[in-house]
């Protein structure tokens, strides 16, 4: 056996660190976590200073086992497991499982897998940092207390055992929840705009001139268009000026996910998952088992002198001097708490470009690889220059504008751009001061404000971020959680809250408002952040923490029956047996099943009557959801009658147009936009 043993996490990054070192090193994998706390209990004694009772995981005493006796053959242990506060935890939790002795193993962390970083690792080997481990305990212990005491109650109100509550997926429902609320309750305002084609010396296209005004109705709008019809168009101003646009920084875990769902529709955990595989080793023909890209899971945009050096380098070969950036870009979001434990997502070699590793890479490895690496080297680039061109013309009292950039520069644009970066040109070089344009043509145009955007993954990412929701390793966990919890669902990139999750965010309101409230969790994990930086001692959070939870339990106990939700009988008749059928939430939603379960099993889908008639058919409205849990007001007789309203109808018709009036907010509206004929709800 080997003098010296090295535990990592998985077995790929165990192949990939054992090439790197000699025949006196053995390589093995924990696969992870060894110890935690208790499936079937809270497994915290709260009597006792709530101290975590930890057991070995079920399945993996064979695993302990064998760890054990590697390590008893061994002269020496290094835990290398990942370079954050979950790895440092996973690191602890296998000294005490394998009763290691102190003066036999050390903690060694890498933010790369590859030969020199892990070489340098075992120089500067270290003790296991107990405020990171503590950090990681205390975020184990009150989400514990959040999920072990709240969700038995969801059990009982909503009569499913599926149900879960948790400190960070909570708020994040209540933010998809708000988020819809907002955009059924969003009245559109009218708005119109003025574009005017006027022709250009020398070019077969017209050019857009825009009016800079704020017109909100018709008349205002025809009236201008009306005296720009014959209105005489001279040119009264030419500016040339130019702008610079950055570039962009390397990339964190929530601007990877971010930036991967909008250009190569990864959902987070695919990126993730695909990330995970380029940082623990990919097998490249010739060069063995390599690690592509540094650790995925930071909030960092640092990087290393080294790395940054060869970069500086690949371009200054690859493109010219003149491409190199003088300074090294800086985030300039103010409001992120950055860790900065370790370096920014990076490729471990910039010279492994991804033509060159394509061969030996899937598709979803390749487009991942491809997107971490152009956004790095583009970071060590100058900045692209625009030159910008804008004409002013007056007409009949208006002024008018009509402007275009083409790029003098391209700098970082060589590598890596977004859609915001392309630019539309219209020749406008034919055109002098004093010149008199000819009129191609005025068109009006009537608009609508829009409602806030639907949260997609990458926007919740974004804003959980924004408001110090979470971190870096629980994006993609979260959101899975409630997908597959079916709180939320998703259709075409969007996300709905569905019934069920509407009534879970409901208990968790007004139970529970401190769980959910925004500034609550930002703060919670402030202090998380401090007890792993050693300003706080973990229990001390805890200590405070509980009692406001526990006080909530117990009042929550107390009106439970008051907000529990009951089968509610219906005059649905049971073709089984004949009893009146009662009301059940399920995965989906709400269903009609049978009181005599379990005797008769009969169910069937339930459909609320809101007591409206279809306009399209005039049977009944009722409420339904989507195959994917999203609810909606639909006909009765869907499909063959395909009206639908995602805004509850009410029985009354618009006085304006008489098309069917909706519910917006606290407003009745109607359901066309157009019309934008609204009123106030009748108090009830």
């Amino acid at each position: 056996m080997a003098k010296n043993l090295v535990i990592v996490e998985s077995p790929t990054k165990a192949k990939t660190i054992k090439k790197f070192l000699g025949k006196n090193y053995e390589v093995i994998a924990s696969e992870g976590h060894v110890r935690d706390l208790p499936r079937s209990s809270m497994g915290i004694d709260k009597d006792n200073d709530f101290e975590p009772h930890y057991i070995t995981i079920r399945g993996k005493g064979d695993l302990v086992a064998s760890l054990k006796k590697a390590t008893k053959k061994s002269d020496f242990v290094y835990l290398a497991t990942d370079p954050d506060r979950e790895g440092e935890a996973i690191s602890y939790h296998l000294s005490v499982a394998l009763k290691l002795d102190k003066k036999a193993y050390k903690r060694i962390t890498f933010n790369e897998i590859t030969k020199n970083a892990v070489k340098e690792s075992i120089k500067n080997a270290r003790a296991i940092d107990m405020d990171l481990v503590d950090a990681q305990q205390a975020r184990r212990v009150v989400d514990r207390l959040v999920g072990y005491e709240i969700s038995p109650l969801l059990w009982e109100k909503l009569g499913k055992r599926s149900l879960s509550a948790g400190r960070v997926q909570s708020v994040a429902l209540k933010m998809i929840s708000d988020r819809e609320n907002e955009i059924n309750d969003f009245i559109p305002e009218e708005y119109w705009t003025i574009d005017t084609y006027l022709k250009v010396p020398g070019q077969k296209a017209s050019a857009l001139f825009n009016i800079k005004k704020d017109l909100k109705d018709e008349k205002s709008a025809l009236e201008i268009k009306k005296k720009l019809d014959k209105a005489t168009f001279t040119v009264s101003d030419i500016k040339k000026t130019n702008r610079t646009k950055k570039a962009p920084v390397p990339f964190t875990t929530s601007t990877l996910q971010q930036t991967a769902a909008s250009r190569i529709n990864f959902t987070t955990s695919k990126t993730m998952r695909v990330a995970q595989q380029l940082y623990e080793g990919i097998d490249l023909n010739g060069d063995g088992t390599v690690g592509l890209i540094t650790y995925l899971r930071t909030d960092s945009t640092r990087v290393s002198d080294e790395a940054d050096r060869n970069a500086r380098q690949y371009i200054k070969d690859n493109f010219g001097e003149e491409y190199v950036a003088d300074s090294v870009p800086v985030d300039t979001d103010k409001s992120k708490k950055i860790q900065d434990a370790h370096e920014a997502i990076r490729p471990t070699d910039v010279t492994r470009t991804p033509a060159s590793i394509k061969p030996y890479v899937s598709a979803e490895q390749y487009k991942l690889y491809k997107l971490i690496y152009e956004r790095f080297v583009a970071s060590r680039m100058k900045a692209a220059v625009y030159d910008i061109f804008t004409v002013t013309v007056e007409a009949a009292g208006e002024t008018l504008k009509c402007s275009e950039s083409t790029v003098s520069f391209a700098g970082y644009l060589n590598v890596y751009s977004t859609e915001e970066d392309k630019v539309k040109t219209t020749n406008l070089s034919g055109i002098n001061v004093g010149d008199v344009l000819r009129l191609d043509r005025v068109e009006a145009k009537q608009h609508f404000t829009e409602p806030p955007a639907h949260y997609t993954e990458s926007l919740l990412v974004k804003t959980m971020e924004e408001n110090g929701i979470g971190r870096p390793s629980t994006y993609a966990p979260t959101i899975s959680t409630l997908l597959n919890r079916r709180y939320i669902t998703k259709e075409q990139k969007n996300l709905y809250i569905t019934e069920l999750g509407e009534a879970v965010n409901g208990i968790m309101m007004t139970a529970f408002p401190e769980i959910v409230d925004v500034e609550f969790t930002a703060n919670m994990e402030s202090l998380l952040d401090s007890i792993g930086e050693g300003a706080i001692d973990w229990k001390v959070v805890v200590r405070n923490f509980y009692p406001d939870l526990e006080n909530e339990i117990k009042n929550a106990s107390k009106n439970l029956e008051k907000i529990k939700i009951a089968d509610e009988t219906t005059e649905e008749v049971c073709e089984e047996c004949g009893a009146n059928m009662v009301i059940k939430y399920g995965a989906y939603g709400k269903f009609l099943a049978c009181p005599n379960f379990p005797n008769c099993r009969n169910t069937k889908p339930y459909f609320e009557k809101i007591g409206v008639k279809c306009p399209e058919c005039g049977s009944d409205m009722v409420k339904r959801n989507t195959k994917k849990g999203r609810p909606f007001y639909g006909c009765i007789n869907y499909p063959e009658c395909e009206f639908m309203s995602w805004n509850r109808p009410l029985p009354k018709k618009c006085p304006e147009c008489g098309k069917m009036m909706i519910i917006k907010g606290k407003k009745a509206a109607c359901s066309d936009a157009a019309c934008g004929y609204t009123e106030k709800m009748e108090e009830e």
